[in-house]
C-alpha cells in the first residue's frame, strides 16, 4: 500500500479541505481521485 503524505503551513487551508471532505462524504482518498478525474475532464476541453 502507498502512502501520501501533505503538510499545510496554514491550518485554516487543511480545515477548509476537510469540512468539504465532510460535506461531501467523501475519504481523502475519494477527494483526491476526484479532483484527478475533474482535472483530466478539464484537459480534454
Amino acid at each position: 500500500m502507498k502512502y501520501v503524505k501533505i503538510e499545510f503551513k496554514n491550518k485554516s487551508q487543511y480545515e477548509g479541505l476537510k469540512e468539504t471532505k465532510k460535506r461531501h462524504g467523501l475519504t481523502w482518498k475519494g477527494m483526491l481521485l476526484h479532483a484527478q478525474r475533474e482535472l483530466d475532464s478539464n484537459s480534454a476541453d
